[in-house]
């Protein structure tokens, strides 16, 4: 078998759709985006939206081009890195990310925007590399 373009097409629209709305927050001073009770919670729900597109992807990937099944999300960005894939230390940075994403999830009562925001101004570069790297794919 082999990767699905067309899939995997629409798990990069919503990366790259999450991105456009993501990118002006990160670029907010920490203090005006801390302030703003919708800028979090944009941030928050597209923010989980790119890193849920991110795994669909990775998921995929792993069952067309790799004979490991993740036993985890965090494992399965490593598992992409250890094929060749992806390379090595973007896939620790995307593993961290989808722990990230748990904490966002799971315990959303505690989440620190101001994670949020950084990742938003640092990360999000990460998940556009993976985007280019499994394009190569198709």
């Amino acid at each position: 078998m082999s990767v699905n373009a067309e899939r995997l097409a629409e798990f990069i629209s919503d990366i790259e759709r999450a991105g456009e709305r993501l990118r002006p927050l990160g670029a907010l001073p920490l203090e005006e985006f801390m302030a703003g009770e919708d800028n979090q919670d944009i941030a928050r729900s597209r923010l989980l939206i790119a890193i849920q597109a991110a795994l669909g992807i990775c998921y995929h990937v792993c069952a067309q081009e790799t004979s490991h099944v993740p036993r985890d999300y965090a494992d399965c960005f490593r598992t992409l890195g250890k094929a060749g894939i992806i390379e090595t230390e973007l896939a620790e940075r995307l593993a961290a990310m989808a722990k990230f994403r748990n904490l966002l999830i799971h315990v959303y009562w505690e989440t620190d925007f101001r994670l949020v925001h950084r990742f938003i101004r640092e990360g999000f570069d990460d998940l556009d590399a993976f985007v280019h790297e499994v394009a190569r794919l198709v």
